[in-house]
């Protein structure tokens, strides 16, 4: 898919391959730190690191079932790879729910496209595979993954409590409705190969009437 600032693309080996020196790197990396236990991107091993990170990618691609499948997008500006996000479906084809995941490279933040990457990966959810719902969670000192939500339409769906590193830590849960994104819908983002998409995915239960 792609919108006026950014393009995401399937995870292609190749495309992994150019975003493997910013995960050796540790650009994944924020501070506070962004994810919760267990991720192999708070491997201290450089090399490690990156070898877990692909892993875990290719048996996530591998899996497409009723109750959960993910699909992964590598995000490219300018003809350059510069993080990821995914869609999760969670039960999609009994509830229509889906979740989101991503990172973005050190060098390419505070530029505006994490909002910009939200805002494709949810077009793709709701108006491409037809969601009913979108949820997102980010520590409670995330302050730009929690404003992107706020700033979108979702709605504060309660706290809750994970790990990062080991340590506990407090967790805000944001919920996004069919209804409460139509008004931040887009006309500029434009869809792509999505027919191909849809075969793969165990959807159809899912469908709202739309």
């Amino acid at each position: 898919m792609s919108t006026p600032k950014l393009e995401l693309r399937g995870a292609t080996d190749d495309l992994l391959d150019q975003l493997a020196e910013d995960v050796r790197a540790g650009k994944t990396h924020a501070d506070p730190l962004p994810y919760d236990d267990p991720i192999s991107l708070y491997e201290p091993d450089p090399d490690l690191r990156v070898a877990k990170w692909l892993q875990a990618i290719w048996r996530g691609r591998g899996r497409v079932e009723a109750d959960a499948w993910r699909l992964y997008f590598v995000v490219v500006v300018d003809g350059q790879p510069v993080g990821m996000q995914d869609l999760c479906g969670v039960r999609f084809s009994t509830f229509g729910t889906f979740t989101t995941f991503s990172w973005l490279s050190a060098d390419h933040r505070g530029r505006g496209l994490g909002r910009e990457m939200r805002s494709a990966i949810l077009h793709l959810g709701f108006d491409g595979l037809r969601a009913k719902e979108a949820s997102s969670d980010a520590f409670v000192d995330n302050h730009s993954s929690n404003a992107i939500s706020q700033a979108l339409g979702y709605e504060p769906n309660g706290s809750d409590w994970d790990t990062r590193q080991g340590e506990p830590a407090l967790l805000n849960r944001w919920r996004l409705t069919r209804e409460n994104w139509q008004p931040h819908r887009r006309n500029d983002i434009q869809l792509h190969n999505l027919e191909a998409c849809r075969t793969f995915l165990p959807l159809k239960d899912g469908q709202p009437d739309v």
